[in-house]
């Protein structure tokens, strides 16, 4: 094993000893040192994957079970796609768990322990047993914030959705026979025939949709985030995310191959992808939490790469092997960005509600209460999650609109006419990601209400100097991340499926370009560059400003200046266009509560609630619930307390086993 190897696969170790400890001090001390080692734990796991890149991390036997080892090897990708979910990983470590003593950081460690199995463990049994630790730790986290009876609703929903994935990447084990190792998937996968084959694929796909939030799974994202802090969104919709993601393209890039239905599987996932991110950012822009709006966000951004996989699909069903590998890198560099831009935000909205008591989205001058760090570091991942120039999500954003301008090079006219679609539906959620991000930085931090800015008396008065940091140190890093691209990128040719030469030409000097420069080209390094420039007009404006005098008037509010308060843009009414020319997709609900003193025309308080009906609610999770209420009510008979019974059920198992022993016999 060669030095660097050896050097990563010890800190990953260190990682995971690191966590292990966070867990059991969580549990037995409750104090902040669970917190630290969590931190620990992510520093040194950035160390190994520093150590692991560009080419991934050699092999290590982690335990024996049976005659096969428990292997861990993080490849390129798994690396790639960890290291930039690492950095708000640890700061969300530092933050997390202050509410209650103990529980969250045992949850987070689980998370992370989970997540790194998922990235790294080479068989079928390991990763599913990391994939459901995974999880676990998120409940975890989630109940030990906000223990309620809405938060155990909430946290049962996630819980319910994530096992029909899990049940279905179970199945999907267990198609591919006995051989457990990953080495021998794709080999299997060649073997069968057309309808058990798609029928896996699928698997795979609800399997993983379920936790990357792909629709109808996308619905338990609002309720469990929102129960939640903004540090266990950050670890949810960054490390946890990207490794669900990770393991989906692995399954359908390297276990799949290139069999004659992978154009029409491809579309499917490409449907799939576009649907998800069309209707979860409706869904966002008009959420009034701060936590809910990023959890939506993170299903749409989701969304957004599920496309660029199902891209990479159908380019690699037409032969075009380096549009399929820019397409999968493509899909990585999103979610890259993503994690750290999502990140940041979740934590700002931990740093909002630590100014003004809660996480709702109003106007109650948070940046006239806060430090510049909150609004300099809030300011980039909002321009990043709108796509705007030069941040991470600018560049991804372009990059995958190029790969599916190339939908010309494909013979078929059904994937041409899918890719052309899928542009249009990711031209869509562009437009209403920058609206939310206007609306989410607008009103959220940007609004000067003086009526909800006395409020912040009452609360936290000022940051402390690890959320200043946590905030500008996330933030900075999204342009950093898409300047430096052009340098690092070539890197990333050992994660480029299927095509190693893909990352290589995806750069062109100081140019960003689609694999060809005559093609479109773009450069963020030289557009930083060129900002200062672009900054000699606003300067010439403040200097004007000392020579003439600024005339400053009241807020008109219907020619009354006292009720200029009343006209503050609310997070219902930014959104409120969009609400009512989409009410076939939100079916909108309005209540109003009036409240008298005496006679009913003194009125005395007025109360307005309004909410959106979810898309697959009531024509699908509501329907499943009762159908178990249903089964549960007529096999009430089998708990019926008697010691008798439960022998004879336990004994009839036994017979059915062992009549399956005696009929069955194992494959060779």
């Amino acid at each position: 094993m060669h030095a660097p190897d050896a050097i990563a696969l010890t800190a990953f170790g260190l990682a995971a000893l690191a966590w292990v400890l966070a867990l059991l001090a969580d549990l037995l001390m409750g104090t902040v040192l669970p917190r630290w080692l969590l931190a620990l734990g992510c520093a040194l796991a950035a160390v190994g994957t520093l150590w692991g890149l560009p080419g991934g991390s050699a092999g290590q036997a982690v335990l024996q079970l049976g005659a096969d080892p428990v292997i861990f090897r993080p490849d390129a990708a798994a690396l790639w796609l960890m290291l930039p979910a690492l950095l708000p990983a640890f700061f969300a470590a530092l933050r997390g768990g202050t509410r209650h003593t103990r529980g969250w950081a045992a949850g987070a460690a689980l998370s992370l322990l989970g997540a790194m199995g998922v990235y790294g463990l080479q068989d079928g049994a390991g990763f599913l047993i990391a994939w459901e630790v995974m999880g676990f730790g998120g409940a975890l986290m989630l109940l030990a914030e906000h223990r309620s009876v809405q938060a155990g609703h909430d946290n049962l929903f996630m819980l319910a959705l994530l096992e029909v994935g899990g049940v279905a990447l179970l199945l999907a084990v267990l198609m591919l026979g006995p051989r457990l190792a990953f080495g021998t998937y794709a080999q299997q996968w060649a073997t069968w025939g057309v309808a058990p084959a798609i029928v896996l694929g699928l698997l795979w796909l609800v399997g993983f949709g379920a936790k990357l939030g792909l629709l109808p799974f996308y619905e338990w994202y609002p309720g469990a985030y929102g129960s939640g802090s903004g540090s266990t969104g950050a670890l949810m919709s960054g490390i946890v995310l990207n490794a669900a993601y990770f393991a989906l393209g692995r399954a359908l890039l390297q276990w799949m191959g290139n069999p004659p239905w992978l154009a029409g599987f491809g579309v499917v996932v490409l449907a799939a992808g576009t649907f998800t991110a069309i209707l979860a950012i409706l869904y966002a822009f008009q959420q009034n939490d701060w936590r809910r709006l990023l959890a939506f966000s993170s299903a749409e951004n989701a969304g957004v790469a599920v496309t660029a996989l199902g891209a990479a699909l159908i380019f690699r069903a037409s032969g075009q092997g380096m549009l399929s590998g820019l397409a999968w890198t493509v899909g990585m560099l999103h979610l890259m960005g993503h994690s750290l831009a999502k990140g940041n935000l979740f934590l700002a909205a931990d740093s909002a509600a630590a100014l003004q008591g809660n996480h709702h989205l109003r106007q109650s001058a948070i940046l006239r209460h806060a430090p510049l760090t909150l609004g300099l570091g809030a300011v980039f991942a909002a321009m990043s999650l709108a796509a705007m120039p030069p941040t991470a999500g600018f560049v991804s954003e372009w990059y995958l609109f190029q790969t599916l301008f190339h939908d010309f090079t494909l013979k078929g006219d059904g994937s041409r006419i899918a890719l052309a679609l899928a542009g249009a539906g990711l031209a869509l959620t562009a437009a209403i990601a920058l609206a939310t991000m206007v609306k989410l930085f607008g009103v959220g931090l940007l609004g000067q209400n003086e009526e909800h800015s006395a409020q912040h008396q009452k609360h936290q008065t000022e940051l402390t100097v690890l959320q200043r940091i946590s905030v500008l140190a996330t933030g900075l890093a999204v342009p950093v991340f898409a300047v430096t691209l052009v340098w690092w990128l070539p890197l990333m040719q050992q994660a480029a499926w299927p095509a190693a030469n893909a990352a290589r030409q995806m750069t062109h000097g100081w140019l960003l370009v689609p694999l060809s420069a005559g093609f479109a080209f773009i450069s963020p390094a030289m557009l930083v560059l060129a900002v200062p420039l672009l900054a000699l007009l606003p300067l010439g404006l403040v200097w004007g400003r000392r020579r003439f005098a600024v005339r400053r008037a009241p807020l008109w509010c219907g020619g009354e200046d006292y009720a200029a308060h009343a006209g503050a843009t609310t997070a219902l009414s930014f959104s409120n266009a969009m609400r009512v020319f989409y009410n076939f997709v939100y079916r909108p609900h309005n209540a109003v509560a009036r409240q008298f003193e005496g006679k009913p025309y003194f009125l005395k308080e007025l109360q307005f609630s309004y909410s959106q009906a979810p898309v697959f609610g009531a024509l699908l999770f509501t329907p499943a619930v009762r159908m178990v209420q249903w089964l549960a009510r007529r096999l009430r008979f089998l708990q019926n307390g008697l010691m008798n019974a439960y022998l004879a059920y336990i004994g009839i198992l036994l017979v059915l086993v062992f009549g399956l022993v005696l009929v069955w016999t194992p494959p060779a």
